[in-house]
């Protein structure tokens, strides 16, 4: 651990007096100290009084897919920092070019790579993208708005917050942006249709088709989607879902964008989330894994047709992508991009993520009689438990239930996550999304550490 010459008790006092965490409730912190992490090593971190956790969450928010303490990619970044600390995304630099070949190579549908540097910037890049290439193709009518799918999560920008499906993330921050419309939730746990799969005709996604038509399909320009519905709750599409949803989008002429953030680079156990079924986006973004968040970098990906769409002489100088990221495509991000995705291939940790993400869920359905496990779901390392009150009724447990169980995991060793404050009455799924280096031997304790907390409570 780096030497800060700064006393535990200093830090904590600092902290509390200085640092706004968060997504947290300050007020808690007049009672109880703020969490502080100071190391990681592989799959572990250690908080400011050396106490040591298997973290399954992979940095607080399934971001550090390659696990923590990786020099590899210290060193690439110094090294980079060292040649060239800076230069705007207007001009390239090799770090940026080798990293947009990479990605075209990982993704063949795409060619087109737009840097910038979180998962809500580039879905805010995806949306402006949208609504300029409509404009350009469709000047006869106009294709602004931008559909997504309630429950899903988009990014904390306003622009994103208003593609976002969870009403407790927007409360507080209306009014929102113009021009975003949601359609219902893939969720066969809770079906909004009161069906029951496979005999439901896929409702779910034939609705796209309604909400297109109630819009006006002169005016729908895009759909959204994160591939796995993460934040909220981790909820897996139906095998058949996507195709109908790209045959409705091709109808209408809809671009279809894929959120990658959270999805990309393994942790579903396939490269990328979307490669679980046949579909072909338009647009595509990521973050988080793409450097394990060794640095920040996001990126904005497209076919090569919809690139064409911006190209135009020089004098029509109000048709090009009028956009920039200060800090987006950094040479240094870029280094350590590179560098993750090397060792995320050389050490076969998307094959890892499939075969110990099934253990890990097998292992986790052992016990899934307990009375207040209403279903596991997963694909890879991420995957949710949904907690009820009552098998039958599936009445959802509450976010102190929620709460009270992750803090008994945590007293095992083990950090988890749970849904916080997203969906009103809905926040009753606990999450798992540790670093892709998982083993059996920790995916075991991973599992003992939530058995043992879900029978000791009431």
């Amino acid at each position: 651990m780096r030497e800060y010459n700064v006393s535990t008790e200093k830090l904590i006092e600092m902290d509390r007096e200085c640092l706004w965490h968060h997504i947290t409730q300050h007020k808690a912190f007049e009672s109880k100290e703020p969490p502080i992490m100071v190391e990681g090593h592989g799959a572990y971190v250690k908080d400011v009084h050396g106490r040591e956790y298997l973290d399954a969450l992979a940095g607080g928010v399934w971001c550090v897919n390659a696990g923590y303490g990786r020099s590899s990619i210290a060193e690439a970044v110094h090294k980079q920092l060292l040649q060239l600390s800076y230069y705007a995304g207007s001009a390239g630099n090799p770090p940026a070019i080798l990293l947009a070949k990479k990605l075209t190579e990982l993704l063949p549908h795409f060619q087109r790579v737009y840097l910038s540097n979180s998962g809500s910037e580039a879905n805010e890049k995806a949306f402006k993208i949208s609504r300029q290439y409509n404009r350009l193709v469709h000047p006869k009518q106009d294709k602004y708005k931008i559909l997504y799918r309630e429950r899903d999560y988009h990014g904390t920008t306003l622009g994103a917050l208003s593609a976002t499906g969870q009403g407790e993330r927007t409360k507080g921050y209306e009014p929102l942006v113009p021009g975003f419309a949601g359609i219902p939730p893939v969720y066969c746990y809770r079906c909004p249709f009161n069906k029951n799969y496979p005999g439901c005709n896929l409702e779910c996604a034939h609705a796209l088709e309604d909400v297109i038509r109630k819009e006006g399909p002169d005016s729908v320009g895009a759909l959204i989607l994160e591939p796995i519905t993460a934040g909220g709750g981790i909820i897996i599409p139906v095998d058949e879902y996507f195709s109908v949803i790209q045959e409705i989008c091709r109808k209408y002429e809809v671009l279809l964008i894929v959120d990658e953030v959270v999805t990309g680079f393994g942790r579903t156990g396939k490269a990328f989330g979307h490669s679980h079924w046949e579909v072909k986006p338009d647009i595509l973004t990521t973050a988080k894994g793409i450097t394990s968040s060794y640095m920040p970098l996001s990126a904005t990906i497209t076919t090569e047709e919809l690139f064409n769409a911006f190209k135009h002489e020089p004098q029509q100088h109000l048709d090009y992508f009028r956009d920039i990221s200060t800090f987006g495509g950094s040479a240094g991000a870029c280094a350590a991009a590179l560098e993750n995705i090397k060792i995320i291939e050389e050490e076969e940790l998307i094959l890892n993520s499939a075969r110990i993400g099934n253990y890990l869920a097998n292992r986790l359905r052992e016990f899934a009689d307990l009375p207040m496990i209403g279903d596991v779901r997963g694909k890879g390392l991420f995957i949710g438990i949904e907690l009820v009150t009552d098998k039958q009724s599936k009445t959802p447990a509450s976010e102190a239930y929620m709460a009270e169980v992750v803090g008994k995991v945590a007293a095992e060793g083990v950090l988890i996550g749970k849904m916080n404050r997203s969906v009103p009455g809905h926040n009753n799924v606990l999450t798992m999304a540790p670093p892709l280096i998982l083993t059996q031997n920790e995916a075991d304790r991973i599992a003992a550490a939530i058995q043992k907390a879900l029978e000791s409570m009431k």
